[in-house]
C-alpha cells in the first residue's frame, strides 16, 4: 500500500487548484477559496503514481458548492496529461499534479475501484482503508466507462456501480454523495466527466 508522507508542499494543493478550478467549464464559481472537505486515497500497483480523490468546498461561493477532483502526483511530466501545476514534495522532490481524469493510472484504479479490484485508502494514513467510503461495486465489463461526478450525486439516481464518500461540510456536519459511478454513455471505454449541474 502507498505510504502517506506528512511532510511540506509548497505550493500546496489548495493552491494550485485555486488557480485551476477556474479554468473548468464546470466550475460555477470566480475566485474560490477552497476548504478541504473529505476524499480518499487509492494504490498505484506499481508504486509510482499518488492517487487522490479529493472533496473541497468553495466558501467564496453563498451557495458552498462541493467538487469532486482526482489527483494523481507524477515524478515526471505525463505528455497530454491535464497539469494543474507543479509542486515540491518535502520528501519526494518535484511532484507534476495532474487531473485524474487525464491520467490513465487513476483511471485504471478507478475502474478497479467500481469492479472491486482495488480498495479506497485512507486520505492521510498509509496502510489503513478509508472508513469514509462505500462502495457498490459491478462487474468488469469492457462496455461500461467511468463517470468522475464532478459534484457530488445523491445516492438513488445510479442503479450500476458507484462509490459514495462522506466530508464534513463547513458547519462540521458529515455530508456524502456518489463521486464516481459506472456508465454506458455511447463513449465506451472512455472516462466521462459530469457536472451534474
Amino acid at each position: 500500500m502507498a505510504v502517506v508522507h506528512h511532510t511540506t508542499l509548497e505550493p500546496g494543493k489548495l493552491d494550485l487548484l485555486t488557480a485551476w478550478l477556474p479554468t473548468r467549464t464546470w466550475f460555477t464559481g470566480t475566485t474560490p477559496q477552497l476548504r478541504r472537505a473529505g476524499g480518499f486515497r487509492l494504490d498505484d500497483p506499481a508504486g509510482e503514481v499518488g492517487i487522490e480523490c479529493m472533496i473541497v468546498i468553495d466558501t467564496a461561493d453563498a451557495r458552498l458548492p462541493v467538487y469532486h477532483i482526482p489527483l494523481t502526483y507524477r515524478g515526471a511530466s505525463l505528455p497530454g496529461g491535464d497539469l494543474i501545476g507543479t509542486t515540491e514534495h518535502g520528501v519526494l522532490g518535484q511532484r507534476w499534479v495532474y487531473d485524474g481524469a487525464s491520467d490513465p493510472v487513476a483511471i485504471a484504479q478507478l475502474t478497479a475501484l467500481l469492479t472491486g479490484q482495488a480498495e479506497p485508502q485512507h486520505q492521510d494514513r498509509s496502510d489503513t482503508r478509508a472508513d469514509t467510503v462505500e462502495c457498490v461495486t459491478t462487474q468488469p465489463d469492457p462496455s461500461l466507462s467511468v463517470r468522475i461526478n464532478r459534484t457530488p450525486a445523491p445516492a438513488a439516481e445510479f442503479p450500476r456501480g458507484w462509490i459514495l464518500s462522506s466530508w464534513t461540510d463547513p458547519a462540521g456536519d458529515t455530508a456524502q454523495g456518489v463521486v464516481l459511478e459506472t456508465t454506458t454513455d455511447s463513449d465506451h471505454g472512455q472516462t466521462v466527466d459530469s457536472s451534474r449541474r
